[in-house]
């Protein structure tokens, strides 16, 4: 058996039960894992949908170009949906999407625009009023507005509720969704509940979203909001999607504890999820109180760990945001364990034999330079040894005449691993500021005496 395209291949997502994430949760926990769709995430779905219908509409037309606002997930759907049926696209984003997501855009042929995330939806720089720009200004365009578009939901009411149904039997009890666009939460649950009105839903939020407020009072905040760093989940205003009549209650969960359980996912289940996959599996840890052995959940895991690789799946990342404190040696670390000793530098201006006088008296090999008190480069022992074989008289030349650039500098919460893979023929050390504001140095022996403690 074969298929025509690849759309063809949507769907049928596998269910898989997790064990050490969830083990303290009573209830039987089931991840529905949307990466194995062609697009690695549950949004091919509703890009065909909405795509098909706009079609049948007229909308949408022959060698027509598609323009939408998306963090990367539903651009994948619809830049693969438009090379099997011949359109073009132009895509806007936020900088605060990984870089991952917008490549993988590009890969299939799609414009990529990235827009500023710290502004108003209205404001004209925000990646929804550039993408309604774009289409009044392009000819032959269509924007599907995936927030709006009921075509979203409805392609979960058609696929992945039923899906769902089938693979539990009818013994789900509770649906957990991130609420994003707020398309599979509730076409989802729209089904479930039409079979089992007794079937509850929480959805997923983030701080710095306005979702779980609007639920409980009714009212629309403009004080929740505040830019976070959580993708997939979460917005600043209401999407027509978004049913939260069929949404029982809503739970925040924190950037850290998002990113963390991410990596979880990944370290205890073998699942290479996505962030809003760890969204969503903390959520339920914060509510497994109130689950009973009896109860089958399903939580819906989004997209794929690959579209994360330099942020939550990044230790560095993760140690600068305070993150993550493992026990891994860092810059910060490093300093500690060995006695402080204060750096030694050179002016630009002073010789060359000055230099060589310092390296020799001190037993070092490298030395900072600098001009009025500021680093502005480095001389090593092979500068010095190459400049005075080629010139015996360069002993009284000033040392910025051989001096090279700077060593690289790091914060004290960078990973030993960044560090020596910093360390190089080219820069022989690091810098690093310490708490005290004063910069230090860190040479590959201070590596490897800090490893052997």
């Amino acid at each position: 058996m074969w298929y025509n395209n690849i759309l063809e291949t949507i769907g049928n997502t596998p269910m898989v039960k997790l064990n050490n994430v969830t083990k303290d949760v009573k209830a039987t926990v089931l991840a529905k894992i949307e990466t194995t769709n062609p697009g690695n995430s549950i949004k091919d779905r509703m890009a065909v949908k909405m795509i098909e219908d706009a079609e049948k509409s007229g909308k949408l037309k022959p060698g027509g170009t598609i323009i939408e606002g998306t963090s990367g997930n539903t651009g994948m759907g619809l830049a693969m949906t438009a090379i099997i049926k011949g359109y073009k696209c132009i895509f806007t984003t936020t900088d605060k999407q990984s870089k991952e997501k917008a490549d993988a855009l590009r890969a299939f042929g799609a414009e990529v625009i990235v827009c500023p995330t710290n502004v108003d939806p209205e404001d004209p720089r925000s990646y929804y009023s550039v993408s309604t720009r774009l289409e009044a200004e392009v000819p032959n365009s269509w924007k599907p507005n995936q927030y709006d578009n009921l075509s979203n939901s409805q392609a979960h009411y058609e696929s992945t509720g039923p899906e769902i149904w089938e693979q539990t039997e009818g013994k789900i009890t509770h649906l957990v969704v991130g609420v994003g666009t707020g398309g599979t939460v509730s076409g989802t649950a729209r089904f479930l509940k039409e079979k089992n009105p007794n079937i509850k839903v929480w959805g997923i939020d983030t701080y710095g979203s306005v979702f779980k407020k609007y639920k409980e009072t009714g009212v629309f905040d403009k004080n929740e909001i505040y830019p976070y760093i959580t993708e997939g989940i979460g917005e600043d205003f209401l999407p027509a999607n978004v049913d939260f009549s069929l949404i029982d209650r809503f739970e925040k969960v924190t950037d850290k504890d998002a990113a963390l359980m991410t990596r979880d996912i990944s370290l205890k289940e073998g699942i290479f999820a996505g962030n809003s996959s760890g969204s969503a599996v903390a959520g339920l840890l914060q509510l497994k109180d109130e689950l009973s052995e009896s109860d089958v959940v399903v939580i819906i895991f989004p997209d794929h760990g690959s579209r994360y690789m330099g942020k939550m799946f990044n230790e560095d990342w993760l140690r600068e945001r305070g993150f993550l404190t493992d026990e891994k040696l860092t810059a910060g670390s490093i300093l500690a364990k060995r006695e402080h000793q204060e750096m030694v530098t050179i002016d630009c201006e002073k010789t060359i034999l000055e230099a060589i006088t310092s390296i020799k008296t001190l037993n070092i090999s490298q030395i900072p330079v600098t001009q009025q008190g500021m680093i502005v480069g480095k001389i090593t022992e092979s500068d010095i040894l190459n400049s005075v074989m080629e010139n015996p008289t360069a002993k009284a030349s000033s040392v910025k005449e051989i001096m090279t650039p700077s060593f690289p500098f790091v914060d004290l919460n960078t990973s030993i691993d960044k560090i020596s893979g910093m360390i190089n023929k080219d820069n022989t050390a690091v810098l690093v500021e310490d708490q005290e504001g004063k910069i230090e140095i860190i040479t590959q022996y201070d590596i490897l005496s800090a490893i052997s403690l």
